[in-house]
């Protein structure tokens, strides 16, 4: 068993779940939720933390300052904790409430910016506040997630070359979008190593990361308000995008089986399934979809009765959910 003196020392990046038998399709689920971060973004976070401390830009008296939806706040909790340092995360209204929870646990300061941007999203306002935030001179440091090569990178040195090394015939892969650095890292990861491998961007109806018409997103995670700097279309041969119901009855679907995943997960998986269905019927391709995190952070919202009828309520008896009875359809 191992001993660390680090939470970030411990991260499990080779587990994988076969979903055939759950979704009947041929597809693995590469698991990135078993760290004390609870998700894939504690890689990002890392390297980003990391390469600021080696150029100088982070130091001990230093206040990092970020923009996140949930994930990569916690993550930079976790590591701001274990490094002394102060932490503020920029959130907004959507942000799941066990999320804020963890990160003020951690001893992290959670702000929520409730000003909408021109497409509809929250993501121009939370930007603007960190921008302002920073520009006081109170020696706040903004890691910038959304134009931070060292983001994909991780991805590009981590998560990549994991899934390589377990799956050398690998054909497709599917990585869903939110700031691009999962999808950007694996991508250019395989391009560059000459690797004819098919990669799929699974993203959110409503979100603009790839031209789509902007909507009211409810589900914290995937999909932008404002295309993100790193993204880069050339290195994608496919996008699926993926409505909200689909990833609702989707992570039901999952957890009826015992496998309670994150919202992006059921987004990914939803988003597969049916590229998989349309490209491949009666195939079975060598296929992994990146899962970035874990379920138990969306208990009070895409698990529960009261946010579901709140938010789609009209939709809940169409739905067909594994679960619906405990959701009283």
């Amino acid at each position: 068993m191992p001993i660390i003196t680090s939470p970030q020392d411990f991260n499990v990046d080779d587990l994988y779940v076969d979903l055939r038998r759950v979704i009947d399709r041929p597809l693995f689920l590469k698991c990135e939720g078993f760290n004390f971060a609870g998700s894939v973004k504690l890689k990002a976070a890392a390297a980003m933390v990391e390469a600021a401390e080696r150029e100088g830009v982070l130091s001990p008296g230093s206040t990092i300052v970020e923009s996140s939806s949930g994930n990569l706040g916690i993550a930079l909790s976790l590591i701001a904790a274990d490094r002394g340092l102060r932490f503020v995360c920029v959130t907004d209204p959507r942000c799941n409430p066990a999320s804020v929870r963890v990160m003020r646990a951690l001893g992290a300061e959670v702000r929520v910016v409730a000003d909408k941007d021109a497409n509809g999203g929250y993501l121009g306002g939370r930007i603007k506040y960190v921008r302002d935030l920073c520009a006081s001179g109170d020696g706040y440091v903004w890691l910038n997630q959304y134009a931070n090569r060292n983001n994909w990178l991780a991805h590009y040195r981590g998560t990549a070359p994991a899934i390589d090394r377990q799956f050398p015939d690998l054909e497709v892969l599917f990585v869903g979008a939110g700031t691009t650095g999962t999808l950007m890292g694996c991508a250019r990861y395989f391009r560059e190593h000459g690797r004819p491998v098919t990669i799929v961007a699974v993203d959110a109806v409503g979100s603009v990361t790839f031209g789509g018409i902007p909507e009211q997103r409810m589900v914290p995670g995937l999909g932008t308000s404002a295309k993100p700097a790193l993204v880069d279309e050339s290195y994608i041969d496919d996008v699926v995008h993926v409505a909200e119901p689909d990833t609702i009855r989707t992570v039901h679907a999952l957890s009826a089986r015992g496998f309670l995943f994150g919202g992006s997960t059921g987004t990914v998986v939803s988003g597969a399934s049916r590229w998989l269905e349309a490209k491949y019927p009666g195939e079975e391709p060598v296929a992994v979809a990146i899962a970035p995190d874990l379920g138990e952070r969306y208990l009070d919202s895409i698990y529960d009765e009261g946010w579901l009828g709140e938010h789609f309520g009209e939709l809940l008896a169409d739905l067909d959910l594994p679960a619906a009875g405990i959701l009283g359809v």
